[in-house]
């Protein structure tokens, strides 16, 4: 906690699950808060989360998870973060903004009755059909607030009806701004070589990257970094039309940094890497999937590209943008890191977060 709190209150914040991906942020959020809590469970066996296993200035209470049905009609009830709620006595609350968190309905109604601020946090919402629009439009009406990981995000909850004014865009962010510039990649002497690292599923689309770059005249050095139930038929797929690409399996530490040191070029053509934001770190320009609404406030024409899912042919064509013009590469991968750096990173999201805190809390 600093000497001088930016709220100088005690903030609880209701996760389904606490990933260990999302402990750095809580425990930069700490520094802001007179008092942190998180209430989170674990996440469902085989659902490929790693949890947290501690938070460092910061509390983790654990809540017990029952989840009701699968896929998007999946339901989590966390029976007891009403009696959690009640003994924190919170002066600010932040639930999870997703309908389908049962016990959210009730902890929103009891911080309302108690007169406390609460707000909801989220990615956004696409409801399907007018049903799913009421039910989605109700359950955000009851917040003080929303606080939005994306643009897109923030937009999904305007066209909900929630008043721009009380929509706080806090970016999702994974890592801290970095330290200093990576030194300069070498020339377009040596082979482009692309970097994908995450984890081995069907939506991050890996095939398309392994086709697009096999209908190149000169393929780049590919290296997949990560593990997950698609490695063996990736494994497969690449011996049959680009036999140089590399698996390594999953990185950690020194290992993984030497990866993005000599990597050109970070590609994930599916959604939900979180990855982009370490390439980003690195210098590394990055061509990205469509539709994860984090990647579009990453992802601009400065420093990279988006493609449409299924988008082979548009990928095999910027990664051939990508070999013939180092010297764009080069400048595309610093703007990478100024953006990370300067707009897109721990700090600047823990600012967002405590200022729709304050706002509602009467402390703005």
């Amino acid at each position: 906690m600093s000497p001088d709190p930016l709220f100088g209150g005690h903030l609880v914040v209701q996760q389904r699950v606490l990933p260990a991906y999302r402990a750095p942020f809580f425990e930069r959020l700490a520094a802001d808060c007179k008092r942190l809590t998180v209430l989170a469970g674990m996440p469902r066996p085989g659902e490929a989360i790693a949890p947290a296993k501690r938070l460092e200035g910061a509390e983790w209470l654990r809540l017990n998870n029952r989840h009701l049905g699968k896929g998007g009609f999946c339901f989590c009830i966390q029976s007891e973060l009403i009696s959690r709620l009640k003994s924190l006595e919170p002066d600010a609350v932040v639930l999870e903004a997703n309908p389908r968190y049962l016990s959210n309905w009730r902890a929103r109604t009891w911080a309302k009755g108690m007169a406390t601020p609460v707000l909801g946090w989220g990615l956004g919402a696409e409801p399907e059909g007018p049903a799913a629009g009421w039910v989605w439009q109700r359950f955000l009406r009851g917040f003080d607030g929303m606080i939005a990981y994306s643009s897109q995000g923030a937009e999904a909850y305007r066209r909900l009806g929630v008043p721009g004014d009380q929509i706080t865009l806090a970016i999702n962010a994974v890592g801290t701004a970095p330290d200093a510039p990576p030194s300069g990649k070498v020339g377009s002497a040596r082979q482009l070589r692309v970097l994908y690292v995450g984890r081995l599923q069907k939506r991050k689309r890996i095939d398309t990257l392994l086709r697009a770059c096999c209908q190149l005249a000169e393929p780049p050095a590919v290296e997949i970094v990560g593990d997950g139930p698609e490695r063996a038929a990736l494994e497969s797929l690449a011996a049959s039309i680009l036999p140089d690409a590399q698996f390594t399996g999953h990185l950690e530490g020194e290992q993984l940094e030497e990866a993005f040191a000599q990597a050109d070029l970070f590609v994930l053509p599916g959604t939900g890497g979180l990855a982009v934001q370490q390439a980003m770190a690195h210098g590394l320009p990055v061509i990205v999937g469509e539709g994860d609404g984090t990647a579009d406030d990453l992802v601009r024409p400065a420093n990279g590209w988006r493609v449409a899912p299924g988008g082979e042919v548009r990928l095999a064509e910027l990664l051939g943008q990508a070999a013939a013009d180092r010297e764009r590469l080069a400048r595309m991968g610093a703007e990478s890191y100024r953006i990370v750096a300067e707009e897109v990173n721990l700090d600047a999201m823990a600012r967002a977060f405590v200022k729709a805190v304050t706002n509602v809390a009467g402390e703005g």
